[in-house]
């Protein structure tokens, strides 16, 4: 008897079916993993646990943040989920002893919780947030799907089988966490990031020469830190090699890297203090397309921040490399076009602006008024208006930028100041910097922050 001639364990479980359209391409799992499922209990219970896995990554990234952090640490996150909601499918469907012992998904996260420092306590807050999300999912379905005469019986063993299958995951995992938490916090590795966050908190009063000697990097000398991400999980040799390859093209003599999540790396370089301006534009080494083009073969990003001496200037630029991070991330949530690379210098008033990202969209939808609705119109007249004051009223330079004809600039600018109801020059700065913030940021700023998306 193959495993799909099996008769099932709990039949309602072959009637479980996703509410929207759930394609068993969008799965986190490897595909090997997804069609052992499918022949296991059928492809609509799989669509609804994947399903299922979406809503409940939500509620545990809602309720602790720490567990998320970037994309990359997310999608690791969604696919240990996803495998622990597939094994739950399996404990009821075939009972505890068919289900496979825990994934490597799940446990690498744990081990990835571990490097990050994210305290026990922590990822048993989230294991049990998804464990709440998931019971209450599996036992709304059987309260549906299972006749009434049946429905307190089934509800009560779904609910004792689902908490005996969590108590024993719980526990892989915890020996997971302890077993590479003695490992990780003995390593060469844990001691140089322990260090480095160390430096970065202002409390820190630590000798340079002392740290420079542990780190093997002179602190002392001038630095230009880098944030380096993907938005899928990569191997930490891939980022590094990355993060050292872009900080060579800025002329960096001397590097230091330090792991601190998947897919993500800090890392710095020391280079010349001749004050050179390094935005994008100026770059000293010639190399700025080199970098962008590395960056987007390798589908990574990267923020610089500006140089600085010493410790404070090793601690300053990292915390502009951060900002630069920060304002690329609401870019993309905006649905702007990615840039690979982004210096600080060059986004540091928006970064400055958004700090405050419910002021700041106050401050916009005040400013502008009927022109901050994200109807496509309203859109096209924010960045036409935008362009022409930056180009001192240059309807050729705005044409040619845009690619319009000069009387649709002229059209726009004119409707747009009619949408205003003020003339341009009555608050040229503030109306500039509130279009500026919507350009870059988009819905971040034009909707309220409790405002459906």
């Amino acid at each position: 008897m193959t495993k799909t001639d099996r008769p099932p364990r709990r039949a309602w479980i072959a009637r479980l079916g996703p509410q929207g359209e759930i394609d068993l391409d969008r799965a986190a799992s490897p595909r090997a993993i997804v069609e052992d499922a499918v022949a296991r209990v059928g492809a609509d219970p799989v669509r609804w646990a994947i399903e299922l896995n979406s809503v409940v990554l939500r509620r545990i990234v809602g309720e602790v943040p720490v567990l998320g952090g970037s994309p990359a640490a997310v999608e690791m996150l969604r696919r240990g989920n996803e495998a622990t909601t597939l094994r739950a499918l399996f404990t009821l469907a075939e009972g505890s002893a068919a289900a496979p012992p825990a994934d490597e998904a799940i446990l690498e996260g744990i081990r990835e919780f571990v490097h990050r420092a994210i305290p026990l306590e922590r990822v048993l807050h989230g294991v049990r947030v998804g464990h709440a999300a998931t019971t209450e999912a599996f036992l709304r379905a059987c309260a549906e799907l299972v006749g009434p005469e049946d429905a307190v019986d089934e509800v009560t063993a779904v609910s004792r089988e689902l908490f005996s299958y969590v108590d024993e995951l719980s526990d892989t995992m915890i020996r997971t966490y302890l077993v590479e938490h003695e490992v990780w916090s003995t390593s060469a590795a844990a001691a140089r990031a322990d260090l480095v966050r160390s430096l970065l908190s202002d409390a820190a009063s630590m000798d340079a020469d002392e740290a420079s000697r542990a780190l093997g990097y002179n602190l002392r000398r001038t630095h230009e830190a880098v944030v380096v991400w993907s938005d899928s999980p990569m191997g930490g040799s891939t980022l590094q090699a990355a993060a050292i390859e872009v900080l060579r093209a800025r002329g960096a003599t001397t590097t230091l890297v330090i792991p601190v999540a998947s897919g993500r790396l800090w890392a710095w370089g020391t280079v010349p203090p001749d004050g050179t301006d390094r935005t994008h534009g100026t770059d000293p080494t010639g190399s700025w397309e080199t970098i962008v083009e590395a960056l987007s073969r390798q589908r990574m990003r990267a923020a610089f921040g500006t140089p600085g001496s010493g410790v404070a200037g090793f601690r300053r630029s990292h915390r502009e490399a951060e900002r630069g991070e920060r304002v690329e991330r609401l870019r993309r949530e905006a649905g702007r076009a990615p840039r690979y690379a982004t210096v600080y210098a060059d986004v540091a008033a928006i970064a400055l602006l958004a700090t405050d990202l419910d002021a700041a969209g106050d401050f916009v939808r005040r400013e502008l008024g009927g022109l901050a609705d994200r109807s496509a119109p309203m859109e096209a007249l924010r960045t036409t208006l935008y362009h022409y004051i930056g180009a001192e009223r240059s309807l050729v330079d705005v044409a040619r930028r845009l690619h319009v004809a000069r009387g649709t600039v002229t059209y726009r600018v004119k409707r747009a100041q009619e949408v205003l109801g003020h003339d341009l020059d009555d608050r040229r700065f503030a109306l500039h910097t509130a279009l500026a913030l919507a350009e870059e940021l988009g819905d971040a700023v034009l909707l309220p922050r409790d405002a459906d998306r």
